[in-house]
């Protein structure tokens, strides 16, 4: 276990979905030998802003939010130490999910566990955007667990690690022995390929010359161009199967992750901004929102 895997960060705002979160944190904290520590933001703005004027409200109203969040940081922290695991609360005011990744980033944490509702629409926006957050800026492994993510890690029996042909996950993969402490020899890889023209591109092929041909015509050499990626992986004692698919990388992700029956998704995410994010980085986003089942992201530096 490296220097900075001996600290775990977890996020919390107190609800159901966090209180998953931090199951699993504690799980990994036991298995690691880690340090746990369990963050809860603040909105920097005064919490009277977000109530209805018709309800009444104390004058003393921030001073108390902050009273009962420590109240209950510490509840948390006793229930945790019943376990046997080393823990410490941070309550921190800014913004949830850049206020959690710079505390990752503060104390050089090996990972950053938070949750994540997976809802749509308005719900979405309010409820689900700190995790993505998290997965678009934080700079270790983070692990999104969802409200129904309730069996253990040690039960992760089978990944599915979405790749590029042109990129090797062996180091995203090692997070999994590293950070999450699967067993090798008890894991199974699927490594999936989703063979797609980038949708903003699909309108301008007879403009753009492009000349497409069948998927059933490029789908063994797809997959043989896996394959030394699958050895690589498996002389490390993983069992490796290779997928390719054809469509929307998000879609074949999710959709594949549910009929493989996958414990676990294991992918990589860019630290992009501005229209690449838009085209590239959004799709860890949106399998972190829709997944059924926990999500391990690994970020690769911003190109």
């Amino acid at each position: 276990m490296t220097a900075s895997s001996s600290r775990l960060v977890v996020g919390t705002d107190f609800s159901e979905t966090a209180a998953v979160a931090i199951d699993r944190a504690v799980e990994l904290a036991q298995r690691l030998g880690a340090e746990l520590i369990v963050v809860h933001a603040l909105s920097p703005q005064p919490v009277a802003m977000a109530i209805p004027s018709h309800i009444m409200l104390p004058p003393s109203l921030d001073a108390e939010v902050r009273k009962a969040s420590t109240t209950r940081l510490e509840r948390i922290a006793g229930e945790i130490s019943g376990t046997g695991v080393r823990v410490r609360t941070e309550l921190i005011t800014g913004s949830p999910g850049q206020s959690i990744v710079d505390l990752a980033d503060e104390v050089d944490a090996g990972l950053l566990v938070v949750g994540t509702r997976g809802l749509s629409g308005l719900e979405h926006l309010l409820l689900g955007s700190t995790a993505e957050t998290v997965v678009r800026r934080a700079s270790c492994p983070v692990l999104a667990v969802h409200p129904v993510d309730g069996a253990p890690l040690s039960d992760v029996g089978k990944v599915l690690v979405p790749c590029e042909l042109d990129e090797d996950p062996t180091a995203m993969v090692e997070q999994l022995t590293v950070g999450l402490a699967l067993e090798p020899a008890s894991t199974r890889l699927v490594l999936l390929y989703s063979d797609h023209l980038p949708f903003y591109l699909q309108p301008l092929i007879e403009d753009l010359g492009i000349d497409r041909v069948g998927f059933d015509e490029i789908e063994d050499d797809l997959k043989s161009r896996l394959e030394p990626t699958a050895a690589r992986l498996r002389e490390k004692g993983f069992t490796v199967e290779t997928c390719v698919r054809e469509g929307d990388p998000t879609g074949v992700i999710i959709d594949t992750a549910r009929r493989e029956g996958a414990d676990l998704i294991a992918m990589e995410t860019r630290g992009r901004s501005g229209l690449a994010h838009f085209f590239l980085g959004s799709t860890a986003e949106r399998v972190v929102q829709h997944a059924s089942c926990p999500v391990l992201t690994v970020h690769r530096p911003a190109e």
